[in-house]
Parts: structure tokens; C-alpha cells; sequence
């Protein structure tokens, strides 16, 4: 079965057509990067624009890349939440028009979900249950033990900034730009281990996350306000640490507690070199990493998510709409 999936809950504009919810025949993301990078960060109403303008000439890419026609295609999986509201509903409606005009069935996927499978996308084996999903996005850090497919418990979530809008927020700090999480990981890189030892939050619930006081904090030290600051390099080596070691020791105790058969790493974040390598290291169980190119927003693991609910015979009607606060579990 090949299902196209539609991507569009931020600022890439993502189609792609996976067989049996395993196989990537295409997987095509237009990013709006360079769009946003004058402004610092993600502006809605220009994000929502250039999707109507990138999405067919991205799901014709798709297609002949995929060497199929959209004749053969049998379902349209799309991202219906959480995300940009604007954003969603320039995916949706265009996934909607698809499915009514081939008569296709329309599958509603959540986007954090999607980002758990990515971990089934190219491989021999299925990851097993129960799993322990870390998801670390732009705007998502979530703790998540999957019992089985469709069946999620959160166990800790972010409860101010999310890993990756703090990793942006440290970058313009630091002058290093947008996207953040590349530039951090690229300079914290050449200065090595860290002399500076930086805060991790202490919260009532054990696996919730707070990156707010650690960005406060770094703005401190680099305006100077706690003496010599460091040379940006170490500065950036001891913020990224720090978010690391909070979401890789949450992980690693979740999933000793709830006897978690494996660690699946998702979302943007999950392309940070340092978190792969801590994380691989220090989890008890064994790490499923898909490869960057599966981390970040695309239409493949939303296709993967789409045929798992097909599968369970979900299929929403024309009438669906957006959930731009949609959660998991």
C-alpha cells in the first residue's frame, strides 16, 4: 500500500509517499529556513504562505521521485496537530481536496506521534514494546512509554520552553543565529568538555522538564552580570550539556521504571550530536536513533503514523479540523 503523507505544521512544507508504512519511496522537505533567519525565528503568517506556494510543487516531486503516479497512491496521511495554526490548515485543506477528488481515505495523524515513527521507517525490525519515546523538538520535550501501537502515557513534559526553543533563544544570545540547535552543537563541539558547570531545574514531577531558568541564566554570564563571561564556545559547550544530561537522565529512569524493551530519540533535537552520543551511552536498553534527515519534520513519518491508523481502520471525514495544542498520551 503506498500512503501519502503531508507535513506542514511549521516552516518545512513535507510530502511523502512510504509503502506499507516501512518502505521510503520519497521523502521531499522544503525548507523555509533561510525565510525565517532574518526575523530569528518562525513568523506564522509567512510560514502559512510559502506552504500554498511550496506544496504542489513539492508533492509533483514526491510523485516522480516515489515513480508512481498519484492514481496509485490509496491513502493521504496528513499532520492535523499540534503545530502552527495557519500552517496546519494550509496542509490539511490541501490533503483534504486530494482525498476527495481520488475518494481516498483521509487519515489524521498527531505530529508527535508521527516523530515516534520515524523509528520504524527503513528498518528490518519493528522496535519492540513497551518503549520509551523521548521526543525533543522546537516546541515539544516530552517523556512518552508507548504500551502498543496508538497507546501512549506521557509520563513528563516541558513546563516552560521546550529543549529546542531554548537551544534558538541561547543562540541569539550568543549572536549565532537561526536555527539554533546547529550553531550550538557546531561551536560546543570545538570547545570540548565544559570547565562550566551550568544548572539542571529540579521539578516536583520527576520527569518534567524546564529550560527557562538554564536560557536566564546563560543570558547572565554572557551580558557579564556574574563577572568575566566566557568565551562563547564554552559557554554554549556548558548550556548544551546541561540540556542534555536533563533529558538523557529522565530517559534512561523512565524507562528503568516502566521496564521499557528499548529508547526511541525523536524529534529536531534528536539530530544533536551530543545527545546521540550521551544517550547511546548511558541508556540500559538499546537506542533507536533515526538518521537526522528523519529527526527533523517530514511527510514520511507522518505516512508511517498514517498507515498504522489505517491499519486500525481510522479514517477521519472532510469535516476534521486542526488542533494546533494537540498533545500525546
Amino acid at each position: 500500500m503506498l500512503i501519502l503523507g503531508i507535513e506542514t505544521s511549521c516552516d518545512e512544507t513535507a510530502v511523502a509517499v512510504v509503502e506499507d508504512g516501512r518502505r521510503i519511496r520519497s521523502n521531499v522537505v522544503s525548507s523555509q529556513v533561510e525565510l525565517h533567519a532574518v526575523y530569528g525565528g518562525v513568523v506564522p503568517e509567512l510560514a502559512s504562505r510559502q506552504h500554498v506556494q511550496a506544496l504542489i510543487p513539492v508533492l509533483d516531486e514526491a510523485l516522480e521521485r516515489a515513480g508512481c503516479e498519484l492514481a496509485e497512491i490509496e491513502a493521504v496521511a496528513v499532520t492535523y496537530g499540534p503545530g502552527l495554526a495557519g500552517a496546519l490548515l494550509v496542509g490539511l485543506n490541501f490533503a483534504k481536496a486530494l482525498a476527495y477528488a481520488r475518494s481516498l481515505p483521509l487519515v489524521p495523524v498527531n505530529h508527535l506521534e508521527g516523530h515516534i515513527y520515524a523509528a520504524w521507517l527503513d528498518r528490518e525490525e519493528s522496535p519492540r514494546f513497551p518503549l520509551l519515546a523521548l521526543i525533543v523538538s522546537g516546541g515539544h520535550s516530552d517523556v512518552v512509554l508507548m504500551e502498543g501501537h496508538a497507546r501512549y502515557r506521557r509520563l513528563g513534559e516541558t513546563v516552560d520552553d521546550a529543549a529546542g526553543e531554548a537551544f534558538d533563544k541561547v543562540a541569539r544570545v550568543l549572536g549565532l543565529g537561526f536555527p539554533g540547535g546547529p550553531a550550538i552543537d557546531a561551536l560546543a563541539a570545538a570547545a570540548g568538555t565544559p570547565a562550566l558547570r551550568l544548572p539542571r531545574a529540579r521539578l516536583e514531577r520527576p520527569y518534567d522538564f524546564s529550560f527557562s531558568g538554564l536560557k536566564t541564566r546563560v543570558q547572565r554570564i554572557a551580558r557579564g552580570e556574574e563577572g568575566e563571561p566566557p568565551d562563547r564556545a564554552e559557554l554554549a559547550a556548558a548550556f548544551q550539556e546541561s540540556v542534555v544530561d536533563s533529558l538523557v537522565t529522565k530517559a534512561v529512569q523512565a524507562a528503568e521504571e516502566h521496564g521499557a524493551n528499548e529508547i526511541v530519540l525523536a524529534g529536531g533535537v534528536a539530530a544533536n550530536s551530543l545527545l546521540r552520543k550521551v544517550l547511546a551511552e548511558r541508556s540500559p536498553v538499546p537506542v533507536i536513533i533515526p538518521p537526522p534527515a528523519l529527526c527533523t519534520d517530514n511527510g514520511a513519518m507522518i505516512a508511517a503514523a498514517g498507515w498504522q491508523r489505517l491499519r486500525a481502520d481510522e479514517r477521519a471525514a472532510l469535516d476534521l479540523d486542526v488542533a494546533p495544542g494537540l498533545r500525546i498520551g
